[in-house]
């Protein structure tokens, strides 16, 4: 295969590359698979076409270059954490073309983002909301069931629940277990509350491995199919919101944080990199119940008196 292939595959126009930028397209995708490989290679696409049609070769872009790319998708009416990362995928391309030495340095090193808003606006679920959801589940097929209970008790992303394979499925020290592939690739084992092992036993039948969750026609539930089926379940339960698999992983984490679980635990559940990420669910983080004055003052108590 050649240096060129990999960025042919991903509808990279090849006459505006040198071999060292085509080298570099290639070898920073080659590092990821599935979802987030398509996103990266999404945010390079959109950003070597805008330097195509201003005649800038890739290892010619300085800062002020990616700024104003920055700048032109915000015009286009872009929400920031969308500009924000499209400009990280760059700096990545970047810093890895500097460190295969294909670049002296990288023009993105120190490009300004947009600030964030670290308060979630995505559609909520309540705790009777989600309970409802869980009941009209219920009601339904086992794999309806299965696949609502993943999403909303184990707050996995659509992709992780739908790519799940009845060869694992486990048993660790009494826990039902699954273990699933994360975003950017990492394995890991999570436990199965009750409900959602019963659902998946139930949905999983006699088969014993391929998917578990399979579409209509036999193959593998993907996210696209995913979609209808929580839509469905959400009308059954009688909730009037525009409910996503999203919504679901959103209701789970609100709902750890709700319920007391240490922001670490519940970012450790939601494969969330920054606990900023996780703490943009907290709709509670405000509450003066909550602060930490009083659990210090219980606990110096004793040793006050």
């Amino acid at each position: 295969m050649t240096a060129t292939a990999p960025t042919a595959a991903l509808g990279f126009v090849q006459p505006t590359f040198t071999d060292a930028e085509r080298l570099a397209l290639a070898g920073f995708l080659a590092a990821y698979s599935g979802l987030t490989r398509e996103a990266y290679a999404l945010d390079l696409r959109q950003f070597t076409t805008w330097c195509r049609t201003r005649s800038l070769p890739l290892f010619a872009v300085r800062r002020a270059d990616i700024e104003c790319f920055g700048r032109d998708l915000e015009a286009k009416g872009r929400a920031r954490a969308t500009v924000t990362r499209r400009l990280c995928t760059i700096a990545g391309f970047y810093r890895y073309a500097v460190e295969e030495e294909l670049l002296d340095h990288s023009p993105a090193a120190h490009v300004r983002r947009p600030r964030l808003d670290y308060e979630s606006h995505a559609t909520g679920l309540d705790r009777n909301e989600l309970g409802a959801l869980l009941v009209a589940a219920g009601l339904g097929p086992p794999a309806e069931h299965a696949l609502i209970s993943l999403l909303a008790l184990n707050g996995l992303r659509v992709s992780e629940a739908t790519g799940a394979d009845i060869e694992h499925l486990g048993l660790e020290r009494g826990h039902r277990t699954l273990t699933i592939t994360r975003k950017g690739g990492k394995v890991v084992t999570i436990p199965l509350a009750p409900r959602p092992a019963r659902a998946i036993d139930l949905a999983v039948g006699d088969r014993t491995d391929g998917p578990v969750f399979l579409a209509a026609d036999g193959r593998r539930l993907d996210r696209h199919g995913a979609g209808p089926i929580v839509r469905k379940v959400a009308r059954r339960a009688g909730i009037g919101k525009a409910v996503t698999p999203h919504t679901l992983r959103h209701a789970f984490i609100t709902a750890a944080l709700d319920a007391g679980v240490p922001l670490r635990d519940v970012q450790d559940a939601a494969s969330h990199a920054d606990p900023r990420t996780t703490m943009r669910y907290d709709r509670a983080c405000g509450s003066l119940d909550r602060h930490a004055t009083y659990i210090v003052a219980a606990y110096v108590a004793g040793a006050a008196r």
